[in-house]
């Protein structure tokens, strides 16, 4: 016997739960977690599992899609609780699309030609090196500061303090 997804809602009820309005949309993400399906599971160092649920309502429009997601997670119900795993959820995004998006707008990465061998892994590597070296010194404007460098040498010295 198959559980509908009002009846889902019903017997498990969301364990925490979001809304958050911007970019022209009303998104309500859902989290229920749980730890019975840790015996069950061939996946090592599991600790709970969880589903999370996220509808998006687009303002203008009106339209709604939803998209569900399941996640297996090394930390206990007591290092992370629903609304932790919710934030460490969102923040992983906000990493990816951090590093991602300065990569790709300081040096233009997508149309790079290195695309064979340990090239473009060697060149995102030195391009990471780079951002994370300014953003240690305190630089916000990766891109603007990528400009002020380059070419001279001295500059760069002297922000590292050598």
């Amino acid at each position: 016997q198959t559980i509908s997804g009002s009846s889902r809602r019903t017997l498990f009820p969301p364990q925490h739960q979001t809304v958050d309005k911007g970019h022209g949309r009303l998104e309500t993400r859902t989290l229920r977690a749980s730890t019975l399906l840790n015996d069950y599971l061939a996946f090592p160092y599991c600790r709970q599992v969880f589903q999370l649920e996220r509808e998006r309502i687009y303002l203008k429009t009106g339209e709604t899609e939803t998209e569900t997601v399941y996640g297996i997670t090394s930390l206990t119900p007591q290092q992370a609780t629903p609304q932790r795993l919710l934030a460490l959820s969102r923040g992983h995004w906000a990493i990816e699309n951090r590093s991602h998006y300065v990569r790709d707008m300081a040096y233009d990465e997508d149309r790079h030609q290195a695309r064979t061998g340990k090239g473009p892994q060697m060149m995102a590597c030195l391009r990471n090196l780079a951002i994370s070296l300014l953003r240690l010194c305190g630089v916000n404007n990766i891109t603007s500061a990528l400009r002020r460098l380059a070419g001279k040498i001295h500059l760069i010295f002297n922000l590292l303090g050598l």
